[in-house]
């Protein structure tokens, strides 16, 4: 016979019931209206901001096939060697910051490095002027698969060969020829620099570049990519797919050997942080361009700006002390270098209250100076790199940027695995009088990421060479300080002050500020190239923002 249940019972079970459907009532209530809360545009769960928005969507799809931001930057940058294969590839190295979802903050640099043999007297051919450093003695051991593989061992969730996978069919399928890669084949100085590549047939039908419309494919490196996916990153750093890259390196004349990739080294540390208005900013050490970068928003940080600061004259006064900063930043670029290398050397008097507060002193609200007041020996600018930004249903947030150097690495390619390389020793020119073997160049590279005692999250950086730390400086400043959307703060016009402290203003950039700073006794010059591109993604009360450059065509990505 069934037990029979007490009136009591039962009238514990509906309360029990009742209540349970209250909780599960509220909770979709709750999560609904949370969404709903979201503007417009924004995203909920995760976003991934690279320089395309075929990248970003790959990475996307990493996190939602319950992927990490480390396997969705991973994916994203591969996808992008190809997209935009003048910018990044697996032949050169990168920086990341990662931030856990627990706070702590670690760096991974795998940057290239000099090989153990180079030729000796290669700083003599540097130059003061912009110049596409070409050849074999410019290159540098990559780095970029073997970082790839630390972090995703410490952070990856997707099996490794899964991260490969969209690239790999890109590469050997093709995809149409990117808008911004056609337009920059339409220039003749970048004509030049590829032209070992179109020998190859790649980028070119014939002997005639590629454009708008055409199909583009590689091959070669889908055939390196897939072995690498396969069996790991030693097929390239001690086995066949190194063989073969040091074979085609040695037979255009360089000294790299396998020695040299067996011994590259992923260097894993302590993030630098410092202090940006209400938020904490975690950056790279030296050799990246981190210190630099929060030493421009520290000294602008001493002129309490607010958006204000961007009517009538106070407009001219804030440009005069950005661009007197820029200055000094130019003469502190000989302070970053690689740490293990130098141990003299250290950047650490950037962040030094005392020092932001002397440098600030001697800023003019009316005049410039020549280049010995600010301790500036010109090093020649750069172009190149590329950036993603990631923040992941968890909490991990990954700053990343990539770079060969210059376009499509000064030419360096090896046609048996199909990987274009680096002419990243070039990065030592007019900032250092020596280097030493396994050393890493100086850097502009600023992957950084922001927090707030409120949990605001901004995670930024940017591509462009010598131009990264202005356009990802101009971004936060516009953001943080003067109260631009994260969108207006990316877009808006920059002013580059180059190597020889002249002044390069971007397109559209405001002409009563040019003539007013050109009238305190700047120089000005007219910059045929900008390459600046920011990538940033804000998380901010449940709302995560992002935003891809338009510059390079980007586009942002989530869910």
């Amino acid at each position: 016979m069934a037990p029979r249940c007490s009136p009591l019972m039962l009238g514990c079970a509906a309360a029990l019931l009742c209540f349970v459907c209250a909780v599960v009532f509220a909770c979709l209530w709750f999560t609904s209206n949370t969404e709903a809360r979201c503007p417009a545009g924004t995203f909920r769960h995760a976003a991934v901001a690279a320089d395309s928005g075929l990248c970003s969507d790959i990475g996307r799809d990493m996190l939602q096939q319950g992927g990490s931001a480390v396997d969705g930057a991973i994916a994203a940058l591969l996808c992008t060697s190809v997209v935009n294969p003048q910018s990044m590839g697996v032949g050169g190295g990168s920086i990341f910051t990662i931030r856990n979802r627990t706070g702590g903050v670690k760096i991974y640099n795998f940057r290239e490095t000099v090989p153990k043999s180079f030729q000796a007297d290669f700083l003599s051919n540097c130059s003061p002027d912009f110049k596409i450093y070409e050849g074999t003695k410019w290159m540098g051991v990559p780095g970029e698969l073997r970082g790839y593989e630390a972090v995703h061992r410490a952070y990856g969730k997707l099996p490794w060969a899964k991260l490969f996978e969209p690239t790999i069919k890109l590469a050997r399928g093709g995809i149409q020829m990117p808008d911004y890669l056609a337009t920059l084949l339409g220039h003749n100085l970048v004509k030049t620099i590829a032209k070992n590549l179109c020998s190859a047939q790649l980028l070119c039908k014939g002997q005639t570049f590629l454009t708008k419309g055409d199909v583009m494919k590689f091959p070669k490196l889908a055939d390196t990519l897939e072995a690498v996916a396969k069996n790991g990153t030693d097929v390239f750093y001690t086995g066949e797919i190194g063989l073969d890259l040091i074979k085609d390196v040695q037979a255009a004349g360089g000294t790299m050997t396998m020695e040299d990739l067996k011994s590259f080294q992923v260097q894993e540390q302590e993030a630098w942080t410092v202090n940006i208005g209400n938020f904490k900013m975690h950056l790279p050490p030296p050799p990246a361009g981190g210190a630099m970068l929060a030493f421009i928003l520290k000294v602008m940080e001493e002129f309490s700006l607010s958006p204000d600061s961007l009517k009538g004259d106070q407009k001219i006064q804030l440009y005069q002390r950005y661009v007197e900063t820029l200055k000094f930043v130019n003469g502190q670029k000989r302070t970053i270098r690689d740490m293990e290398k130098n141990k003299e050397t250290s950047a650490r008097h950037l962040l030094d209250p005392c020092f932001i507060k002397q440098i600030k002193s001697m800023i003019c609200w009316n005049c410039t100076h020549d280049l010995s007041y600010y301790n500036v020996t010109p090093s020649s600018d750069h172009m190149g790199t590329t950036h993603v930004s990631i923040l992941d249903e968890d909490g991990l947030a990954v700053s990343a940027t990539s770079t060969i150097n210059q376009a499509f690495g000064g030419g360096n390619f090896s046609p048996l695995t199909g990987v274009i390389l680096n002419n990243e020793l070039s990065d030592f020119c007019g900032r250092a009088d020596g280097v030493s073997p396994g050393e890493q160049p100086p850097s502009s590279m600023t992957p950084v990421v922001l927090e707030s005692e409120s949990g605001e999250l901004l995670v930024i950086g940017g591509s462009g060479g010598s131009m990264i730390i202005t356009a990802v400086a101009s971004s936060i400043i516009n953001h943080l300080f003067l109260g631009k959307s994260l969108a207006d703060a990316v877009a808006a016009p920059i002013v580059f002050v180059d190597s020889k402290n002249n002044l390069n203003f971007e397109r559209r950039f405001d002409e009563a500020v040019t003539k007013r700073l050109q009238a305190f006794g700047h120089k000005l010059r007219e910059s045929k190239y900008f390459f600046n591109v920011v990538s940033a993604v804000k998380k901010e009360k449940g709302c995560i923002t992002a935003v891809s450059d338009k510059r390079k065509n980007g586009m942002a990505s989530g869910y």
